[in-house]
């Protein structure tokens, strides 16, 4: 049976919740509950951020060499399980070793909701003749982040730090079975649809390279934030215990970002959109490094969330709509560079707030790549205007 736009799309996002909200992000807010009941070091948790990151660009390097629909299906699939059991089996030890192997492979789950089923559901859009916006598959992202955050704070007081993962992982099958059976199997597109993707003129050397630099410092920015904004506002003083709600805001804002950042790229353009989304999570960056006041954490937080999963969004799409012939091909590439500079921030940021004593540090490392990230659109601006997409 031909499944509806609503059930595909239903698919994407609750892939996105399982293997991106639940099988990566849970472990932002369980962070700081895991180095206070854990016994987990500010270095280890930076590594497990890192090789949780590793896996993810182990996982899009893996997809960006699969060329047949079919075979990213049943990544796709592969993907699913192994987001439940990774979740599920972070409670069962404590044994660090053990932690970076699950978190490792986690990480290559998460490709599964990130690129493959947002390139799906692209592709499945083009079969059907409609609009290739991803906007409302990307709102699981900030789902996810919300229900985690929710998640914490509703067992923080009853359950300790394994039986938190537990719940979340054993709570992961109803996303699981709607990712699981309604996603389509992908199929060839239809004459028109075929002949619409090969109309479409591939972009210049410059442009992929300027699109694959800027992602990298997109990269670099948005992971130092996913990865310690909790523990960072739980460090200020007058923020003690708001973490939790932090990581709530971050959600919150996600959820209907992807849906203006789409509008305001119809209204501004793709390049010129982007381009005032790094300057805000630039903002969103610096605000917990100047201010300790109660509203610097939330406004970090809320631009933070409406921000990063616009830039996702966008970049992803861009790069899809280039390559509409196999859009999670052209994805992949572009997050093998997202996923490089998410392997070496956590780490770096781990070892500055180990040896500091403060996340300063590594937001202002953080900022300075997305203002070379800015800066990098602006030429890619130029070269976006030569060759500009046949929508």
């Amino acid at each position: 049976m031909q499944p509806a736009r609503w059930q595909v799309i239903t698919a994407g996002i609750c892939a996105l919740i399982l293997t991106v909200g639940l099988a990566r992000f849970s472990y932002t807010p369980m962070l700081p509950i895991m180095r206070a009941q854990a016994e987990l070091s500010a270095l280890d948790g930076g590594l497990l951020a890192t090789l949780n990151y590793l896996g993810y660009i182990s996982g899009a390097l893996l997809a960006s060499t699969l060329s047949k629909l079919e075979h990213k299906f049943i990544m796709y699939r592969a993907g699913l399980v192994l987001a439940a059991i990774t979740t599920t089996g972070m409670g069962l030890t404590q044994d660090v070793p053990t932690w970076l192997v699950l978190r490792y492979i986690s990480g290559v789950s998460s490709v599964a909701g990130l690129l493959i089923a947002s390139g799906l559901v692209m592709n499945w859009l083009v079969r059907q003749n409609l609009k290739t916006e991803l906007g409302l598959h990307f709102a699981g992202m900030g789902l996810g982040i919300a229900l985690t955050g929710f998640a914490v704070l509703g067992m923080m007081e009853h359950l300790d730090w394994s039986q938190q993962w537990l719940v979340m992982g054993v709570g992961g099958v109803l996303f699981f079975l709607p990712a699981w059976f309604w996603m389509p199997s992908p199929a060839s597109a239809s004459p028109t649809a075929q002949a619409q993707a090969t109309a479409v003129l591939p972009p210049s050397n410059r442009w992929m390279a300027l699109m694959i630099a800027t992602y990298f410092c997109g990269g670099f920015g948005y992971v130092v934030s996913a990865t310690f904004i909790v523990a960072i506002v739980e460090a200020l003083p007058q923020l003690t215990g708001s973490g939790g709600w932090v990581w709530v805001v971050v959600g919150l804002a996600a959820v209907p970002s992807s849906f203006v950042w789409d509008k305001l790229s119809n209204l501004l353009g793709d390049v010129e959109a982007l381009m005032l989304a790094y300057g805000l999570q630039i903002i969103s960056i610096l605000l917990p490094a100047f201010s300790d006041a109660y509203w610097a954490g939330m406004a970090s937080a809320a631009l933070y969330g409406g921000t990063f999963v616009g830039i996702v969004s966008l970049t992803l799409s861009m790069a899809g709509r280039r390559f509409p012939a196999n859009p999670a091909k052209a994805m992949a590439r572009m997050t093998l560079s997202y996923g490089l500079a998410q392997i070496a921030a956590p780490a770096i940021a781990g070892y500055i707030a180990q040896h500091s004593g403060t996340y300063r540090g590594a937001l202002y490392m953080a900022a300075i790549m997305m203002g070379l990230g800015m800066f990098l659109l602006g030429l890619l601006r130029a070269e976006h205007r030569k060759n500009p997409i046949q929508q």
